[in-house]
C-alpha cells in the first residue's frame, strides 16, 4: 500500500460523534486497506488494517476486549 492511497481517499467520522473537534477518529476504506486516524491530525499517521484484520478488531473492540476498566 502507498501514502497515496489513503491521501485521497475520502474519510468518514462515526454518527455518534458530535462533530465539535472532540476525540474522534476518521475511517477511509480503498481497495484492500481500511485506514483509521485521529480527526484533530488528519495530516498525521494513520494506522492501516487489511479488510479482514479491520473486521477482527471492530468484533474485539465491541466484545470489550480493550476496555481498561
Amino acid at each position: 500500500m502507498l501514502s497515496s492511497d489513503l491521501f485521497y481517499a475520502t474519510w468518514r467520522t462515526s454518527s455518534r460523534s458530535s462533530g465539535n473537534g472532540g476525540q474522534c477518529v476518521e475511517v477511509a476504506v480503498v481497495p484492500d486497506v481500511v485506514g483509521v486516524r485521529d480527526s484533530k491530525n488528519a495530516s498525521g499517521p494513520a494506522l492501516v488494517f487489511t479488510p479482514g484484520a479491520w473486521g477482527t478488531f471492530q468484533s474485539t473492540l465491541l466484545a470489550g476486549s480493550f476496555d481498561l476498566v
